[in-house]
């Protein structure tokens, strides 16, 4: 029998016609965006609902940081999707030229950010290691199902046989454990592995560094691995209560505590 999943408007899908749906940008981010839960959509529930909420009332806006993160993995994964894109000749994003370029092109990026990215793309390709495991993988793969009842997507940056490696560009390699730890990165981890149905000790964080191009490995640790689960635990029990049940509002939720 076909696996089905019911999504957050309780609109039932087969796992088939979802997976091959979620290949289209606009639906993985934008539908699947308001109605899956994801790691993003975890981290957002942690900080409070009203966080989440807000997200999804101001949809996909971005900044500097993730369009930057997003060129580089197009660099890496997506080479024929890197070399469409727009490159104004230009430093800087602040700049009248870039906001005229913006009414020409939907997303264009600027002459440094280009020779930022081609730095870090060489040094990732001059790093046999990093090499290595992209070698007989696949890239930018989706996955769905249910964890503790609820829709959760995902798309693994690169999956191997048994292993999942996801690319992230950090502004201090020294600091890229904390950085984890700050954004949730177990979350993604606890969620992707289950998902993907791969073992946390087969999941790689491959970090490298914007300004020394610096590369960085990274494994999960089952505590961690732990940690996550019980962060997707919550997330969804937060969920359930504001979004789900609504017996508070959003305003009404409330941190307590001493310094």
């Amino acid at each position: 029998m076909q696996e089905s999943i019911t999504t957050l408007d309780n609109k039932v899908w087969s796992k088939s016609e979802l997976l091959e749906r979620m290949m289209d940008d606009e639906f993985y981010y934008h539908y699947l965006g308001r109605n899956a839960l994801s790691s993003s959509s975890v981290k957002k529930l942690l900080d409070s609902p009203r966080a989440y909420e807000d997200s999804l009332l101001s949809g996909s806006k971005t900044n500097p940081a993730f369009e930057f993160g997003w060129l580089f993995h197009t660099a890496i994964l997506e080479p024929h999707v890197y070399e469409k894109q727009v490159f104004v000749d230009i430093k800087g994003r602040n700049t009248n030229a870039f906001r005229e370029a913006l009414i020409e092109h939907p997303r264009p990026f600027t002459s440094k950010e280009k020779y930022d990215v081609e730095r870090l793309a060489e040094s990732f390709y001059s790093n046999s290691r990093a090499v290595d495991m992209l070698q007989h993988t696949q890239k930018e793969v989706p996955a769905i199902g249910n964890l503790f009842g609820m829709p959760f997507r995902a798309k693994a940056d690169i999956l191997g046989d048994g292993y999942i490696v996801d690319l992230k560009t950090t502004g201090n390699i020294n600091k890229f454990e904390y950085s984890a730890r700050e954004y949730l990165y177990r979350c993604q981890a606890y969620i992707y592995c289950k998902l993907f149905d791969v073992d946390f000790r087969d999941f790689t964080f491959i970090a490298i560094d914007k300004t020394t191009a610096t590369i960085g490995f990274y494994g999960v640790s089952e505590r961690s691995f732990n940690a996550g689960r019980y962060d997707v635990e919550q997330a969804i029990e937060i969920y359930n209560e504001y979004f789900v049940e609504k017996n508070k509002e959003v305003y009404d939720y409330e941190l307590e505590g001493d310094i």
